[in-house]
């Protein structure tokens, strides 16, 4: 009887940036935009089970998308509200037949490389090898239309830096623009905004033939969020790790990093990157 009721949310959004005082290299009084930070705590049924730091832009978004990926539910629908306080600062998660095991699923606990210590739930590599991803590809023109779009987006880092932003593409049109303190915030939030939307048939936005994009690096974990949502490709402006690789490999994503102007580096799944390599301009020849 709830399977199409999506959750009632808050909006309550805070104020992203504060200005300050601060002296320059000559000395001077200026004033400055920085990015503001504050904590979350979130309570799944009452229960507290996590603390998030975030800018506060989406949180009901965020928290959504926090207990998507960290495989908490399994469908939006599981969730009958989120509501968020910014006087306590705390996010009410209330769950339409509770979650099963809460206390043993997130007994473990890893910290991860994400911006102020990240942590995530459980084995980082579970159910890793049970994801499949479409048949998906990109065209180098895309790739280019991608990085200019994020050249060109009006955003809190252009202003007061100190922030990660990360996209959702569908070709080269981008969908949705999330900034947070963390890039780990940032495309959690997109997977709570995916869950929210609905594709023609009603369901939550597939991932299928999505590209993420994000400024930073490609971690394992990363890697690992971008496979749960069904997006078969993603691109950074930064690297990749090792276990970063090792799981877009495993599971068959694109990973382009390195992506500024008209450079990029195709880590894993070449297949998907249909090249155009007259794009890119002529080659540079050492002088000998």
């Amino acid at each position: 009887m709830h399977r199409f009721e999506l959750p009632r949310l808050t909006h309550a959004q805070a104020p992203l940036t504060r200005e300050v005082m601060v002296a320059n290299e000559w000395g001077e009084a200026v004033n400055s935009t920085i990015p503001c930070e504050r904590a979350l705590t979130v309570y799944v049924d009452k229960r507290e089970l996590v603390t998030l730091m975030t800018l506060g832009g989406h949180p009901e978004l965020l928290v959504l998308g926090f207990l998507r990926n960290q495989r908490l539910v399994q469908s939006v629908h599981d969730i009958e509200s989120i509501t968020v306080d910014w006087e306590v600062g705390a996010a009410a998660v209330k769950t339409r037949q509770g979650i099963e095991d809460i206390e043993q699923r997130t007994a473990k606990r890893v910290v991860t490389t994400g911006c102020g210590q990240g942590s995530v739930f459980g084995g980082l590599m579970d159910d890793v090898d049970s994801i499949v991803l479409p048949p998906a590809t990109l065209r180098q023109s895309q790739l280019y239309g991608i990085v200019n779009a994020i050249r060109t987006q009006e955003s809190i880092y252009k202003t007061a830096g100190s922030v990660h932003g990360c996209a959702l593409f569908q070709g080269d049109d981008m969908l949705v623009f999330i900034e947070d303190v963390g890039r780990h915030n940032a495309i959690d939030t997109i997977a709570g905004w995916m869950w929210m939307n609905r594709s023609v048939g009603g369901e939550s936005l597939s991932g299928s033939d999505k590209v993420f994009y994000t400024t930073g690096r490609l971690t394992s974990e990363m890697v690992i969020k971008a496979a749960q949502m069904g997006v078969p490709i993603v691109v950074s402006r930064s690297g990749i790790t090792e276990m970063g690789l090792e799981v877009a490999q495993r599971v068959g994503l694109c990973a382009i990093g390195r992506a500024t102007n008209k450079r990029f580096l195709c880590y894993s799944a070449f297949e998907r990157l249909q090249l155009e390599p007259e794009l890119a301009g002529a080659r540079l020849r050492a002088v000998a």
